[in-house]
């Protein structure tokens, strides 16, 4: 209980903890980044890894010197395409079709949810943007 009781040794834990987290993510980064490049060829991957493994320190500093720009370049593309996936993604989802609409309008017709002046309301809106997409594309 000795140890706790100085507040020296309470802040030399604290920045040892930071230092060996961020050095973790680093290292996560640098074999997230071995993995993703193409054109590394898997016997350089497997010798960055033995190095690495034995060597972790020194090799993380060369890694990030030598490679560092090619690692923000691989990284920024992978973002630009996972964010470019999700966005197609979400267009897709969220565009209901003019013939999903009207089948959605007409069960809830079915079902006794809306009236039939409602129907009509909804189909001619679902035929409205099929007639406004068929426009805008003949333009």
């Amino acid at each position: 209980m000795e140890f706790w009781n100085s507040l020296w040794n309470i802040i030399w834990v604290i920045v040892s903890c930071f230092v060996f987290i961020a050095y973790l993510i680093a290292l996560f980064s640098i074999i997230t980044d071995l993995f993703r490049d193409r054109e590394l060829n898997g016997w350089w991957k497997a010798l960055w890894l033995v190095f690495l493994l034995f060597v972790p320190f020194i090799t993380s500093l060369v890694y990030l010197i030598a490679r560092g720009k090619g690692m923000s370049e691989r990284s920024y593309k992978a973002a630009v395409g996972n964010a470019n996936a999700v966005e197609d993604y979400i267009r897709t989802v969220s565009q209901a079709s003019p013939s999903d609409e009207i089948a959605k309008a007409k069960a809830l017709f079915d079902a006794g949810t809306i009236n039939a002046d409602e129907y009509d309301q909804l189909r001619a809106h679902a035929m409205n943007q099929v007639n406004s997409k068929a426009g805008s594309a003949q333009a």
